[in-house]
């Protein structure tokens, strides 16, 4: 795995252009946790919904694409297969595409509740 030192560290510009690309195709309940101050697995999680797998598809795709389009490349992917939780892991900050059914059912909110958690929808 890529140490922190050779990843890109995100920026709050940064964190606005995902949540924009992300509305770009209508994705929901958008949320950033910051969870620097209590794991060394990331610093942050973007997380959003989807209402349906060809959505979910069109998320995943205009993020990719626009990063890459930056420099930014995905260090890994899992998920595209199922399209039920799609996870891009950029080290220092990891998408999480979710359908309704799975965002509830794993409420990420509550299980990092100790981290720092901002609804950014409306930026």
């Amino acid at each position: 795995m890529p140490t922190k030192n050779t990843a890109i560290k995100i920026s709050n510009k940064t964190i606005k252009h995902i949540a924009d690309l992300m509305l770009d195709k209508k994705a929901i309940d958008i949320t950033l946790i910051d969870v620097q101050k209590i794991t060394t697995l990331t610093d942050y999680f973007i997380i959003c919904t989807s209402d349906s797998d060809p959505q979910t598809r069109a998320i995943y795709n205009h993020i990719k694409d626009e990063l890459s389009k930056k420099n930014i490349k995905a260090w890994k992917t899992e998920g595209y297969e199922h399209l039920n939780w799609v996870i891009i892991d950029y080290i220092d900050f990891v998408i999480h595409i979710f359908n309704k059914e799975t965002r509830s059912y794993y409420d990420f909110e509550r299980l990092w509740a100790d981290a720092k958690i901002t609804k950014i929808n409306n930026l």
